[in-house]
């Protein structure tokens, strides 16, 4: 990228129960580099577990510590990068995302159903906005958040009926097309 930094070779968005931190372990074997999940960043930084940023200090500086740590992680870390599903909703990771995949970088929509989210995903009570009717709660978001994810993918994969290292095959399949 032209401001001298690393940049990942690839970088996962998608909902919850998409597959990205395993589908990131497998693509990071598959290339033989390292793998990063902001998520596990905030909480290295926060040194406490996600849900318990949202419930003492709220959603918002959740998301500021999620900004900052897709920031650096753009331009510090070389290998496979997992973003947490609400991470592109910040306009400002939408215009790093976008420069990006401007200067050759993949960003990879991991795409999924409800059908095939909801055992993934469970009730789990570390996923935050989750919380309560976790089948519509998860409708609602994908349906806020399934426009951005398409527009800021250069590749999407459906993650579905799919084991991670199948889906990583998929991703480096596209990008050789692509590149």
């Amino acid at each position: 990228m032209a401001h001298g930094g690393l940049a990942p070779r690839a970088v996962l968005i998608g909902p919850p129960g998409s597959g990205k931190s395993t589908v990131a372990k497998a693509l990071a074997r598959l290339w033989a580099v390292e793998r990063r999940d902001t998520d596990s960043d905030i909480e290295e930084r926060a040194g406490k577990p996600i849900a318990e940023i949202f419930v003492d200090d709220g959603e918002a500086r959740f998301r500021e510590l999620e900004r900052d740590a897709v920031g650096s992680a753009l331009t510090e870390h070389g290998g496979v990068l997992a973003l947490g599903g609400g991470a592109i909703l910040a306009p400002e990771t939408q215009q790093r995302l976008e420069a990006y995949a401007a200067s050759g970088g993949t960003v990879v929509f991991l795409d999924v159903t409800l059908a095939a989210a909801a055992p993934r995903v469970g009730l789990n009570t570390s996923r935050p906005l989750l919380m309560g009717n976790p089948r519509r709660q998860w409708l609602d978001l994908m349906a806020a958040r399934r426009p951005i994810y398409e527009r800021l993918a250069t590749v999407t994969v459906l993650t579905d009926k799919t084991s991670p290292t199948q889906v990583a095959a998929q991703i480096d399949a596209a990008i050789h097309v692509a590149g």
